[in-house]
């Protein structure tokens, strides 16, 4: 019988209850809501400075990963929790939040540059190489806020209806990317972008 292969949903965030309901920690309500579809439990685990969920779907043998680490330090867990469980690079998925995109949209794309966000730049320098997917969740830019304060503050009720719709799109999504791949997973993720010019 075949080795169930290993897959690595990581959401990013800040723990902790004081970032619970910010901008910053959107990567981390996908995995939440991963865990409750899955019916997966998450529990600390000191061994990849986070916590962890996991369990198997179809084929597949998933581990979710929470890093307990705040953001700027996220590739520490990352990088613990990839070579602990031997998952390979194009077996990882990153979600977090993005300030690039308007809010409610997102992108997935299977490498790039951080963008500036201080997570995957940890990320990009633990595993020594931006050759692993992200899925980008748009929070929208600030008007007037300095960027940190616009992360690091909670969505409007407004905002929040619509992020939270966007929440159980991205659980479709990585449902895609695992069943069915990379390239699928992007077309469903990014079909609504299709005014963008390529590139962008």
């Amino acid at each position: 019988m075949e080795e169930a292969r290993h897959r690595l949903i990581v959401g990013l965030g800040n723990p902790g209850a004081a970032y619970e309901k910010t901008r910053h920690n959107v990567g981390f309500w996908v995995v939440d809501a991963l865990a409750e579809k899955w019916g997966f439990s998450f529990r600390d685990a000191s061994h990849v400075k986070g916590q962890l969920a996991q369990g198997g779907v179809r084929d597949q043998r998933v581990y979710l990963l929470k890093p307990g680490t705040y953001m700027n330090l996220s590739g520490e867990s990352v990088r613990q929790c990839v070579d602990y469980f031997k998952v390979p690079f194009d077996q990882l998925i990153v979600v977090c939040d993005d300030v690039a995109l308007p809010l409610g949209t997102m992108r997935i794309r299977s490498k790039g540059s951080s963008g500036g966000h201080n997570g995957l730049k940890s990320i990009e320098a633990h595993l020594g190489t931006e050759y692993y997917a992200r899925l980008r969740m748009g929070v929208g830019a600030p008007e007037r806020e300095e960027l940190a304060d616009y992360v690091l503050g909670p969505f409007s009720k407004a905002e929040r209806l619509i992020i939270d719709e966007k929440v159980r799109e991205a659980v479709e999504v990585l449902d895609v990317w695992l069943l069915e791949g990379i390239a699928p997973a992007m077309q469903r993720a990014n079909a609504q972008k299709k005014d963008e010019k390529p590139g962008e």
